[in-house]
């Protein structure tokens, strides 16, 4: 009996993409089908290599082709493809080399803004992304500091080649000053360097590109919004409501430069006792998840207390790289996984634009 390809892809149509809604027939995830008698092979290429459900969907697939009559075999390969989220828009140009440009911020300083986005890089690299990461916060660039990088830049004769640590692609103000000196600037000059941190660096075929912005509502956050399109924002936020009050703020200015919140990341969420295992909700309980269900915003995960965090951004060993098995590294892996299912719905969201052929 001769397994028809029409009766194959009706059968994958019950398999549906839980962030999407719709089929991945439908979707073009479908790739490479080939039938050979009663075997049957195709690929499954998703929006993100950081899919956290993609062996689910490799399986319901793989039961679902079974059931087709005159089916013995089924093989199903998993590739991942992402998409931008959003294009040039006439006053902003994409980024040569970046397909998703992910903001990184805070209402306020000393929320672990760099750990967590450091963190959530290196994360989204481990998944098999490609990914790179600004130091945008020029006046406290720590990002050398918590990947142990004192990189001397180069050029290849026309744009800085980025430094490179954990897989990622790095740029930071912090390579261009001494540990000590001061950067003492006023906005424009700002708005130059991250200009030139987009423009005149060699990006090589980024999936994603972190951009580790200064805390607060200030001058880096406007000219971000001036200068690339930005997929979207993650707010970190501690469940405490001084903090709290300040990450309304921050997503009340995203919102106002058109940068939508990705989603609301709690972190120091709480203490888990290392001897008995009890929690203690040392900044207030699920203040963060409030937020983000206030805000009609996502909430892409809650990041405990727990001291290798902050002995691995000492020492330049970042949690995901040291212990990526641990809770805490559980914890940031799912919100890297939450953050890019929420570029994928993005880029699958964007506006098309349909041409009018003039009669």
């Amino acid at each position: 009996m001769q397994v028809e390809q029409t009766s194959v892809l009706e059968a994958l149509k019950v398999v549906k993409d839980p962030d999407l809604h719709r089929d991945i027939v439908s979707l073009g995830f479908i790739k490479e089908l080939k039938i050979d008698g009663g075997r049957v092979a195709f690929t499954i290429e998703l929006t993100t290599p950081a899919c956290p459900v993609k062996d689910q969907m490799r399986d319901q697939a793989r039961a679902a082709v079974m059931q087709v009559p005159g089916v013995s075999a089924v093989d199903v390969g998993l590739s991942a493809r992402v998409r931008e989220a959003v294009g040039s828009d006439g006053t902003r140009q994409s980024v040569p080399g970046v397909k998703n440009v992910i903001a990184v911020g805070a209402g306020k300083g000393g929320v672990g803004k760099t750990t967590v986005a450091v963190n959530l890089a290196i994360a989204l690299a481990k998944c098999g992304g490609k990914v790179g990461i600004i130091d945008a916060d020029i006046y406290g660039p720590n990002v050398p500091i918590m990947l142990a990088m004192k990189a001397q830049l180069t050029t290849d004769g026309k744009k800085i080649v980025p430094a490179e640590k954990y897989g990622l692609q790095v740029i930071s103000m912090g390579f261009l000053t001494g540990d000590d000196a001061p950067i003492i600037w006023r906005g424009p000059m700002l708005h130059g360097a991250l200009q030139q941190f987009f423009r005149e660096v060699a990006w090589s075929n980024l999936d994603y590109l972190v951009v580790d912005l200064p805390p607060g509502t200030g001058d880096v956050a406007l000219s971000l919004s001036q200068t690339v399109p930005v997929a979207g924002a993650i707010v970190v936020t501690t469940p405490q409501q001084v903090s709290l009050a300040d990450s309304r703020r921050a997503i009340a200015m995203y919102k106002k430069l058109n940068i939508p919140t990705l989603g609301i990341i709690e972190n120091m969420s709480y203490f888990a006792c290392p001897s008995c295992g009890h929690e203690a909700d040392i900044f207030g309980h699920g203040g963060g998840e409030r937020l983000a269900a206030e805000l009609g915003a996502p909430f892409v995960g809650r990041i405990p207390i727990y001291q290798p965090i902050r002995e691995g951004s000492d020492s330049g060993v970042p949690l995901m790289i040291s212990e990526p098995e641990s809770p805490a590294g559980r914890a940031l892996m799912a919100a890297a996984e939450r953050t890019a299912a929420q570029v994928s719905i993005a880029s699958y969201n964007r506006p098309t634009i349909q041409l009018t052929v003039m009669k």
